[in-house]
């Protein structure tokens, strides 16, 4: 896939996240679950919340491999 169909592709899925108050929701609950078990696993080692920003980056991974897995 080029760099064209990549960006009409998701600009398809970005218009359908958009208009789909459902499928909205799904990206929603999926985003809020990586960031809860990023954030379950790793509590532990945090003792400041200026570790928040690591979980989230490690929450933010989390989605996006769920995402593009196969």
């Amino acid at each position: 896939m080029n760099h064209i169909e990549f960006k009409r592709a998701l600009t398809k899925v970005v218009e359908e996240i958009r208009d789909d108050r459902e499928l909205y929701y799904v990206y929603q609950a999926n985003i809020a679950m990586a960031f809860k078990d990023a954030y379950a696993r790793n509590k532990k080692r945090s003792k400041n919340l200026r570790d928040i920003h690591e979980i989230a980056n490690i929450a933010a991974k989390n989605f996006l491999n769920l995402w593009i897995s196969k």
